[in-house]
Formats: C-alpha cells, sequence, structure tokens
C-alpha cells in the first residue's frame, strides 16, 4: 500500500543493529524511482531530500525488491542520534 504521508516504523533490533523501515508516498516512491531506476541503495543526502526525516545515522542497507517503495534502514547499536557515531565501548581498567 502507499500510504498519504510517508510512514515510519517502530524500531526492532538484533544484538547488533536497530531497524526500521520507512514506507514511502507514491509520488515520492516515483522520485525515489527518477534517482536509482530502483537498482541501487539511497544515500543518506539522497533519502533526506525525498523527505525522509529521522535522526542522524541511519543507513538505507537492503531494497525490498517486492515492495521497493519501502525502504529498510538500520544503525549500529549504540548509535548517537544526534551526532550519528556509534559510542565507543567503555575502557577497560
Amino acid at each position: 500500500h502507499y500510504p498519504d504521508e510517508i510512514e515510519y516504523s517502530e524500531k526492532y533490533h538484533d544484538d547488533v543493529y536497530e531497524y526500521r523501515h520507512v514506507i514511502l508516498t507514491k509520488p515520492v516512491a516515483k522520485d525515489m524511482y527518477k534517482i536509482t531506476g530502483g537498482k541501487r541503495l539511497l544515500e543518506e543526502d539522497e533519502w533526506r531530500g525525498l523527505g525522509v526525516q529521522q535522526s542522524r545515522g541511519w543507513a538505507h542497507y537492503e531494497i525490498h525488491r517486492p515492495e521497493p517503495h519501502i525502504l529498510l534502514f538500520r544503525r549500529a547499536l549504540g548509535t548517537d542520534p544526534h551526532t550519528g557515531k556509534v559510542a565507543a565501548p567503555p575502557a577497560r581498567a
């Protein structure tokens, strides 16, 4: 389905990454196809340029072939949402 506005899933995670998916509207999906031809991942400036709004550190990591208007994002657990940098593990004494 194509929503009336860009939709954002709740975040979910495994032991390494947190994930979310973003569902584009039909007009935004058409703009995405113009950029990528549906054949490559979007860079951060591209997905932000399409109107996707989320904190820093997220990367478009996979194309969901059956529904390419659903963008799959992930970022490492412990990523600072303000800087997009992964926090260093605590130093051991």
